[in-house]
């Protein structure tokens, strides 16, 4: 009985940790996964409620690969099924953004610092009033912007430094994209106006906005799961947008993944 209990808590304490050593990896946009799939080995899909997830080792880590779709709802179902039926011990999302920050370019690439939500809160004649979110079963108020983990944050600035990123051929010439840190602010909306880009810089210091990031940060910070947001920049959320998405969006996605990668190769 004693040897039974003991191979029982053996067991128990092996499926415990490869459970958590499992990374989820998380993409908007089929194009924002395809480089990633395409690199993993011994895949394994699995359909939960309508989302498809892949199984398998990338980089010699243990991964879980969903696409997300777009915007806030999609992503935080989808991040809540991953972390439900995977209990993955940190969420990395790669994928495409607008530029906020004027001294990036299309194809420059964004480690989240810190994720907020722009459109959430109070809108009146004034202007914007942002609101923090609560957790329904505390009631307590969440940050009014939540941490990416600094640890994963340091190691993808890390890896950044020596990494063979594809080049971004623009109107003046061909260059290799720069990697900052930097709060990437998130909305239910595609982002093409000067306007708005000045008042996501004045009022909540963005370096690149989109549409999931913040989403999926919530929900890990209520469910204690560290994670990191890594985005590419295709446009510059300019009245010119919509064209230079058009044309930097797979570069971008490209590198995203690349650096995606990277981190999960030194884990």
């Amino acid at each position: 009985m004693k040897n039974l209990l003991l191979s029982l808590l053996l067991l128990f304490s092996i499926c415990k940790t490869n459970a958590q050593s499992i990374t989820g990896i998380l993409g908007a946009f089929p194009p924002e996964l395809v480089l990633l799939e395409s690199q993993m080995s011994n895949k394994k899909d699995t359909v939960i409620s309508q989302v498809r997830f892949t199984k398998g080792l990338l980089r010699g880590r243990q991964v879980v690969l969903a696409q997300t779709g777009v915007g806030k709802v999609n992503a935080a179902i989808t991040t809540i099924l991953m972390i439900e039926h995977f209990k993955p011990r940190e969420i990395v999302f790669s994928g495409i953004a607008g530029g906020i920050d004027p001294s990036l370019e299309p194809g420059d690439l964004v480690i989240g610092t810190k994720v907020t939500y722009h459109d959430f809160g109070q809108l009146d004649d004034e202007g914007m009033h942002y609101w923090a979110t609560k957790n329904p079963f505390t009631q307590k108020e969440n940050p009014a912007s939540f941490q990416c983990d600094s640890a994963l944050v340091l190691k993808a600035m890390q890896v950044s430094k020596n990494l063979n990123l594809a080049k971004v051929k623009r109107e003046n010439g061909s260059f290799t994209p720069s990697v900052k840190k930097g709060i990437i602010v998130t909305g239910d909306v595609f982002v093409s106006s000067e306007k708005t880009t000045q008042r996501l810089l004045k009022d909540l210091g963005a370096a690149a906005t989109e549409m999931e990031g913040a989403a999926i940060a919530q929900t890990c910070y209520q469910q204690n799961v560290p994670f990191l947001i890594i985005r590419s920049l295709s446009d510059k959320a300019n009245q010119k947008a919509k064209a230079d998405m058009d044309q930097f969006y797979d570069i971008a996605a490209h590198n995203a993944a690349t650096l995606v990668m990277a981190v999960i190769a030194e884990k």
